[in-house]
């Protein structure tokens, strides 16, 4: 049990500084290429930030633990909102310009509410998982529009010369460097969190919400409340979006179609109604401009702590 206990701390560490280095990788090659800076928080940094779910998932659902990567998934979405986001707000309260109100958090919406109507017959199959990420290649397709439409004239890219070209190839290694770690982590994380639910007696569910979902949304929390200590409160918003919503399209889009994915809503309800409420506070705190203050903050934080006490109690 104490092996199995480091080696979670292990493979934590390893998700953590493998989404690091992916995200500065990925994003510092976006910056010399030109791409806008908004594209890159709502898509580079977000799939980075969401690479642990992926990879986590993704090796459960090979391994036919499905139950574990749904509330990975579920319990992981939870956590950007209620703690993170939660978190952000009571050290320093980040400014919402309201621009998401009417796009990406409708689409937030819509991509948290399409795994419950997919349920409804007890399971997400290859099919669903599918529509999942051709809904997650639009939503990041309509991103790159959307970001245009903001700002339509990105900034040009002059040529770089040798020494551009030299920085690109070192941003390029850590990119490789940042998923291999991942891909180990990931694995190693899986394996010893499974077998420490089965040495003390809990249920996958239950793991998968809580240690797995902390564990693989240690990236988010590190990036948003970085941004949020530093004042870049468009990073730190569009980090928790943009990751709830490829969590739910691309994560859960590709473990369906590499598994289907089974689960009782009578099961699941109090989990997903836990998710969807969350995000809905969300939605309605970050649809306008406006600054959160932190007592919504601390409203986020305490559902979330005592959606792990009752996850404890029973």
């Amino acid at each position: 049990m104490l092996l199995d206990a480091l080696l979670l701390l292990l493979s934590a560490a390893m998700l953590y500084f493998g989404a690091e280095w992916l995200v500065r990788g990925a994003a510092g090659l976006a910056v010399t290429l030109g791409v806008p800076t908004l594209v890159v928080g709502l898509t580079v940094v977000a799939i980075g930030t969401s690479a642990p779910e992926l990879v986590v998932s993704l090796f459960a659902a090979v391994e036919g633990r499905t139950t574990l990567a749904l509330g990975n998934i579920i319990g992981s979405n939870a956590a950007n909102i209620g703690l993170i986001l939660g978190l952000s707000a009571l050290i320093a309260p980040p400014l919402t310009d309201g621009s998401m109100g009417r796009r990406e958090l409708l689409v937030l919406l819509g991509a948290t509410l399409a795994p419950v109507l997919m349920l409804l017959d007890g399971t997400i199959g290859r099919l669903d998982g599918v529509v999942l990420l051709v809904g997650a290649a639009w939503f990041l397709r309509a991103t790159v529009r959307w970001s245009r439409a903001r700002d339509p004239e990105p900034p040009s890219v002059q040529n770089p010369g040798a020494k551009g070209r030299r920085d690109r190839a070192v941003l390029a290694l850590l990119l490789v460097a940042g998923l291999a770690v991942l891909l180990a982590g990931g694995k190693v994380f899986v394996d010893a969190a499974v077998r420490l639910a089965l040495m003390l007696g809990i249920s996958e569910r239950v793991v998968g919400l809580t240690v797995v979902a902390i564990g693989t949304s240690l990236p988010e929390l590190a990036a948003a409340l970085v941004a949020a200590l530093r004042g870049h409160s468009d990073l730190c918003i569009g980090n928790v979006v943009g990751s709830n919503i490829l969590n739910m399209l691309l994560v859960l889009g590709a473990t369906a179609a590499v598994h289907p994915v089974g689960g009782s809503l009578r099961e699941l309800g109090a989990d997903m109604g836990v998710m969807g409420a969350l995000t809905l506070l969300g939605f309605v705190s970050l649809c306008r401009k406006r600054r959160l203050t932190r007592a919504e903050g601390a409203l986020w934080v305490g559902i979330y702590v005592t959606f792990l006490a009752s996850l404890a109690a029973f």
